[in-house]
C-alpha cells in the first residue's frame, strides 16, 4: 500500500501570526522591546535627583540622538512610532488570545463547569487596559502638557515637579505603577516561557527575574513622585 507523501507547508508571516504560538511569540518580543525601554526610561527620571541642570541637559540630549546623521527629534519620533507598532501588536495579539481561551474553554464536559479566569490572567487583562489609559494621560499630561497647567515647555525637572505635586497625580502614577509591576512580572515569566526558558535549571531563575524586574520598575519609578511629595525634589 502506497504511503501519502505530505510536503509540508513553508511558515509565511500569516501563518504565524494565525497560530497561537505565533500570537505568543509576537508578544513576547514586543514586551521584551517595552520592558527594554521602561528600564531606559526609568534610569533616566531617576536623574531628576541630581538636580535641574542634570535633568533638563539629559533631556534636551534625548532630542539630539543620531544627529548629524538624524535631525533633531528624528530618534525620538522613531523610538515613539516602534513603540506604538510594538503596543499595538502587543494588545492585539493579547485580545485574540484571550479570545480563543474563551472559546476554548466553552468547549469543556458539559458536566464540568469552565474554569474561570486565574488571577494572572485577570492581572494581565485589567492591568493592560489601565496601563493603556494611564499611557494616554502620561503623554497629556507630561509630553503635550495638556492636562498640566503648572508646566511650561522645555522645562521638563519644572513639569514633573509642578504635575507631582498634586496627591491626585501621585495617586493615578503609583497606581498605574502598580499594575506595571504586576503586568511585568506575569509577561515577563510568561515570555521566557515562549521564547523556550522554562527548564528545569532556567525556570526557577527567570521567574526570580520577574519579581526582581517587577518590584524594580515600581521602586524606580514610584521614588521620584514620593520624593516630590515629601519635598526631597523641589
Amino acid at each position: 500500500m502506497a504511503a501519502a507523501i505530505r510536503t509540508a507547508r513553508p511558515s509565511t508571516p500569516g501563518t504565524l501570526w494565525s497560530s497561537t504560538i505565533g500570537k505568543k511569540a509576537v508578544m513576547a518580543v514586543t514586551g521584551v522591546v517595552m520592558l527594554g525601554f521602561l528600564l531606559i526610561h526609568m534610569y533616566g527620571n531617576l536623574k531628576i535627583f541630581f538636580g535641574a541642570s542634570v535633568f533638563d541637559s539629559y533631556a534636551g540630549w534625548l532630542r539630539t540622538i543620531g544627529e548629524p546623521v538624524l535631525h533633531r527629534t528624528w530618534y525620538l519620533w522613531i523610538q515613539r512610532v516602534v513603540l506604538a507598532v510594538c503596543a499595538v501588536l502587543h494588545a492585539v495579539s493579547a485580545y485574540q488570545l484571550s479570545r480563543r481561551d474563551l472559546r476554548a474553554r466553552g468547549q469543556g464536559y458539559v458536566h464540568r463547569p469552565p474554569a474561570g479566569p486565574s488571577f494572572a490572567t485577570r492581572t494581565m487583562r485589567w492591568g493592560g487596559v489601565i496601563l493603556l489609559l494611564f499611557l494616554v494621560w502620561h503623554i497629556l499630561d507630561l509630553t503635550t502638557g495638556t492636562v498640566n497647567p503648572l508646566g511650561e515647555a522645555g522645562h521638563p525637572y519644572e513639569n514633573i515637579v509642578a504635575d507631582f505635586r498634586d496627591w491626585w497625580s501621585d495617586v493615578i502614577y503609583i497606581v498605574a505603577m502598580a499594575a506595571l509591576g504586576l503586568h511585568v512580572r506575569h509577561g515577563f515569566w510568561s515570555a521566557a516561557q515562549t521564547l523556550g526558558g522554562n527548564g528545569p535549571r532556567s525556570g526557577p531563575i527567570f521567574k526570580t527575574a520577574s519579581w526582581v524586574l517587577a518590584l524594580v520598575l515600581f521602586a524606580g519609578f514610584v521614588t521620584v513622585p514620593v520624593a516630590v511629595m515629601i519635598g526631597a525634589v523641589r
